[in-house]
């Protein structure tokens, strides 16, 4: 976490998170309109946030997309606060944010794109087998995701309690193994009224012995699916990485650790 904690130590650095986290997703030169800043020195201030793991690039043809990565600082959070006075600090951050969007009511908004980046101890092959095998999962993620995964094809995600019911379907838009798999979220088939699907994308990037794992989820239909898919891919992505480094999950769902702190 050194790392972490000097690239936050500088407020110019803070500054960029901060207008990541406003709008995901910006170029350099974007950036750089936005905070009246040289593009050195942006790229100076990025490549230490790169190196720490705050930021991500994802390239878009020629341009390099730049995404705040909550990965480190959820770390923080679990470390430092999630033992201590998580409840309280909870209840003060919710009245904060309701007073903001109170006074942000008639401001447009824009849900952002969703970008998440773990680095895991294993194979690219074992990674792509863990996000494809149904059984696999299964253990995992607590639902089975079932489909042959080639382009074109459907897939379901079924649970795992005996009652198999689907509660996200979607498509497979592309299956490049062992290293990108691009996938639609879809609402459950019954689900009402239906909306438009999003987009989810897993980039396998081979470092050596490990792997960095890179999920992208775009065209989120509102900011309430964007906040539980920010709760919802650390959990899961945290259980698929203990799996494949230890051979078995999590002792206790990650989902479930922030009902258990209100109990």
């Amino acid at each position: 976490m050194d790392s972490v904690f000097r690239a936050l130590a500088d407020p110019t650095r803070r500054l960029l998170l901060d207008r990541l986290r406003e709008q995901n997703g910006q170029t350099l030169r974007e950036l750089c309109e936005r905070l009246d800043m040289t593009r050195q020195s942006a790229t100076q201030h990025l490549d230490l946030l790169q190196q720490a793991n705050l930021v991500t690039v994802v390239r878009r043809g020629r341009e390099r997309l730049h995404y705040l990565n909550p990965a480190p600082i959820h770390e923080i959070e679990e470390r430092w606060i999630s033992e201590f006075d998580k409840p309280r600090l909870r209840a003060i951050s919710a009245i904060k944010n309701q007073a903001e969007e109170y006074a942000m009511t008639d401001a447009p908004t824009s849900v952002p794109t969703y970008v998440y980046v773990t680095y895991i101890h294993a194979g690219a092959e074992q990674v792509w087998r863990a996000l494809t095998d149904a059984d696999l999962t299964a253990r995992y993620w607590g639902h089975a995701n079932v489909s042959d995964w080639q382009p074109g094809s459907s897939w379901e995600h079924r649970r795992v309690d005996g009652s198999g019911k689907v509660d996200v379907v979607g498509k497979v838009l592309k299956a490049e193994p062992p290293t990108r798999l691009v996938i639609t979220f879809e609402d459950a088939p019954d689900a009402e009224p239906p909306r438009e699907p999003s987009v989810v994308t897993f980039l396998v990037e081979p470092y050596q012995d490990i792997v960095r794992l890179t999920v992208t989820h775009e065209n989120l239909a509102n900011e309430a699916m964007y906040q539980g898919i920010s709760q919802g891919w650390p959990a899961v992505l945290a259980n698929l990485k203990s799996l494949l480094e230890t051979g078995d999950i999590l002792p206790q769902a990650p989902w479930e650790m922030g009902r258990a702190t209100h109990s």
